[in-house]
């Protein structure tokens, strides 16, 4: 999220002189249509349709909540018609830096065919450069290695970093280059920005979620409840997911099409498309946006599920600058009784960001919506997990850059199981947050709501 002042100022002078798009009422355009016959695959394809309903009858039973089960496939199905719901994964959430540094590491030490490498921020620090080396090393090893960086998001990073792992065969495409002239061909798309954190390995596992590639993140969340945190600095929390199973062909198709937008170059022949066995009993539909979309998909996904929430709806988000429609979305379900919780950042590295969805507390927890800040670590996740048998991790910020102007990735996921890690996880940072009261809140600085309000005005840009 973070990127060089310069250039949001540039962004900002771009759309001020140009515009600014609206996100459309797509909510309701969905609730009209008819509803949509659930349709599952698996490692063999298509499910048929009496199978389908013997898994929908069987997640019933299992969940015990039937109604709402169904309510949230009919209105996911209808809006991600053309993504499947694949069955068959194995699904392990990671909780921070170290963790999933350590995973990635791992799957990319056994890749024997292909590592594809999809990222906003590829630092040239210790951890970008043991990215780099293995990388490296796999190419060497005959391991074909293809990799997309955001031009914005590794600002810093010097152009030497990624020269030598073009010299050294890695296939690099830097995604909507600042530079105008290092286009190849390519429209100067500079405020629409590459925000997915995608690894394929060999075309079967595959991970996403909001973990970039930096020394930032390696020190995780946890360091700072031992004390060893050194003084002004703080860990960062955050969620990733390894996915295993028929569903990480989804995940490739993302990354492809996103190589063959940016008009990268031919790519070795490479078995992309192993065939996939069924590893484990999640349901998962990968669900990508793209700023040329009509409209994203993620937040499509999201709002409805929102919209039609009976129970609870628990969300983990870094960047919240939200629209007015998923204010509502938000507002509806707590006053129509639903337990809506948010857990948001108490600090950050965008401090526009930050005060632009403060400026919003107020409004929200006369509704009757829960807000918490995070202590002590920087909350960069971006999660939610509604009813308890709905979940999604990925990239997405609940901020208008996600929903118009980025490229974005997550994984949705239906079924009690994962909920329930998903809800633990909740209850864990929410131990770690403090409870947002209207009546102190309210009586916050006058300096404060200035800052609020500065950034309120700029919040379509941020």
């Amino acid at each position: 999220m973070a990127t060089a002042s310069l250039v949001q100022l540039v962004v900002g002078c771009f759309l001020l002189f140009g515009g600014c798009a609206s996100l459309p009422d797509v909510v309701q355009e969905h609730e009209n249509r008819p509803p949509q016959a659930v349709v599952f695959e698996n490692a063999r394809g298509t499910v048929p349709a009496g199978k389908s309903e013997a898994i929908l009858q069987s997640l019933e039973r299992s969940d015990g909540e039937s109604d709402i089960l169904q309510k949230h496939l009919a209105h996911e199905q209808a809006i991600n018609a053309d993504s499947p719901l694949v069955l068959g994964n194995r699904l392990t959430l990671l909780q921070d830096g170290p963790a999933t540094y350590q995973a990635m590491f791992a799957a990319m030490r056994a890749a024997k065919d292909h590592i594809h490498l999809e990222t906003y921020i590829f630092a040239d620090d210790d951890i970008g450069r043991q990215f780099a080396d293995l990388l490296l090393e796999k190419q060497a090893a005959g391991v074909q290695v293809n990799l997309i960086y955001d031009s914005v998001g590794c600002l810093n990073t010097p152009r030497e970093f990624f020269a030598r792992l073009s010299k050294g065969g890695v296939q690099v495409l830097e995604f909507n280059p600042v530079n105008p002239l290092a286009g190849n061909k390519r429209a100067w798309l500079l405020n629409n920005r590459d925000h997915r954190k995608l690894l394929v390995v060999d075309g079967r596992t595959a991970f996403i979620g909001g973990i970039n590639i930096s020394t930032a993140y390696s020190s995780g969340s946890s360091i700072l409840l031992s004390g060893k945190q050194a003084p002004n600095t703080a860990g960062w929390r955050d969620t990733h997911l390894q996915i295993e199973g028929p569903v990480v062909a989804e995940f490739q198709k993302l990354f492809l099409e996103t190589w063959r937008r940016q008009k990268g170059p031919t790519l070795a022949q490479r078995d992309h498309f192993p065939k996939l066995e069924r590893q484990g009993d999640s349901i998962v539909r990968a669900i990508g946006s793209a700023s040329a979309d009509p409209h994203s998909l993620i937040y499509l996904t999201l709002l409805s599920a929102i919209a039609h929430a009976e129970h609870r709806v628990y969300l983990t988000i870094a960047y919240f600058v939200p629209d007015p429609q998923l204010l509502k979305a938000l507002t509806d379900a707590a006053q129509r009784g639903v337990d809506v919780k948010m857990i948001l950042p108490s600090h950050t590295d965008s401090w526009a960001v930050f005060h632009a969805g403060r400026s919003h507390y107020a409004s929200l927890l006369r509704a009757g919506v829960r807000i918490y800040e995070r202590r002590g670590a920087v909350m960069h996740a971006k999660t939610a997990t509604i009813d308890g048998v709905w979940s999604t991790v990925g990239s997405t910020n609940l901020d208008w850059r996600s929903f118009l102007h980025n490229d974005e990735i997550n994984a949705a996921i239906l079924g009690l199981d994962f909920s329930r890690q998903m809800e633990a996880v909740f209850a864990q940072d929410l131990a770690e947050s403090n409870p947002i009261d209207l009546e102190r809140w309210e009586q916050r600085s006058p300096l404060l709501k200035l800052k609020e309000l500065a950034a309120r005005l700029a919040e379509y840009w941020l």
